[in-house]
């Protein structure tokens, strides 16, 4: 099974994750700048800390 992620993965993972990012969860990366938490959840999901796992 391929562990690279569908763009329709990515994208549900990126949407739960800023949902939770507006609702209040810390980042897991350090933010300088003012980021909408989409923004946020794209570069947690690139470097590979978003907490959330697909099941295939």
């Amino acid at each position: 099974m391929s562990s690279k992620l569908t763009r329709f993965e990515k994208a549900r993972i990126i949407g739960a994750r800023a949902l939770q990012l507006s609702m209040g969860a810390k980042p897991l990366i350090e933010v300088k700048e003012a980021l909408d938490p989409i923004d946020i959840a794209t570069l947690e999901l690139k470097k590979g800390l978003i907490p959330l796992d697909i099941r295939k």
